[in-house]
């Protein structure tokens, strides 16, 4: 009987998976029909653009304009964005351009860098998945922005402007998406960048402490951060003790950093948009 409970729930997100993949599928087809009645500028699907503190990574407390593109083909088991999973706002680069100067106070002929907000993050979802992700950054990085992607490590990262701050995931086994990292991301990360692993057991953290070691990820990036697995609000899923994973960080010695969702300590957990 366990056998066969575990085989259906396996079957059953199989299918989930699935029906994802051609949800995106469509919706890639529709952003290219979209295009073709646009002659100088193809379309984005943008769930939202926003302004908010950074809640992750080295940059955390900063104030930050987010850009959140639309559509993900991986299905993480704690997921805390699958709104973005689907619809999203058509917009060309320039109106995504143009809301981010909005939002950030740029003035005409002023720098991104001397706006009130200097500082963007493309998210998602997935935005490497869209293709006018690369357009888009690099007119932020040639309006004076600083400019940050939070991406899966499932897809090449490679091919962005250099300047762009790549915050990229390793998914650990407990993700339901494990071995799904693009290993050439390896080559091409440097000492601005960022390796993030959320854990949400032991096994996870295990995880993320041999590959870190394996991959001598602390000499690569500016930082590895270990990430716990924030309590899902409508009760989904169980996180990780964020004092647990501290202990084992300091048992064991490791060169990273602890991630805490900052912003899920100043607004409710469950609040989109911040």
């Amino acid at each position: 009987m366990v056998a066969g409970a575990e085989g259906g729930a396996q079957g059953r997100l199989a299918r989930e998976v699935e029906r994802g993949r051609l949800a995106w599928l469509k919706k890639v087809a529709e952003v290219e029909k979209a295009a073709a009645g646009l002659p100088h500028s193809k379309v984005m699907f943008i769930t939202e653009i926003f302004k908010s503190i950074q809640g992750e990574g080295t940059r955390a407390g900063l104030p930050c304009i987010f850009v959140r593109l639309t559509g993900c083909n991986l299905r993480c088991t704690w997921c805390d964005t699958a709104y973005a999973f689907h619809g999203g706002e058509k917009m060309s680069v320039e109106d995504v351009l143009a809301r981010v100067d909005e939002l950030a106070v740029r003035g005409a002929g002023v720098s991104g860098a001397g706006a009130s907000v200097p500082l963007v993050e493309l998210t998602g979802g997935e935005p490497l998945l869209q293709e006018e992700v690369y357009p888009l950054a690099e007119k932020l990085i040639g309006a004076g922005y600083t400019v940050m992607i939070e991406t899966s490590g499932e897809r090449y990262t490679g091919r962005l402007p250099g300047e762009v701050i790549k915050i990229v995931d390793v998914k650990c086994p407990d993700s339901g998406e494990a071995d799904t990292f693009e290993m050439r991301n390896l080559e091409v990360l440097d000492t601005k960048d960022e390796v993030k692993f959320v854990l949400s057991t032991r096994r996870d953290y295990e995880f993320a402490r041999e590959f870190t070691a394996q991959h001598r990820l602390a000499e690569r990036v500016r930082q590895v951060l270990f990430s716990p697995v924030f309590d899902d609000p409508a009760g989904k899923w169980r996180g990780l003790e964020a004092r647990t994973l501290v202990e084992w960080i300091l048992a064991d010695g490791l060169p990273v950093r602890l991630g805490l969702q900052l912003h899920k300590f100043v607004w409710d957990p469950a609040t989109k948009g911040v």
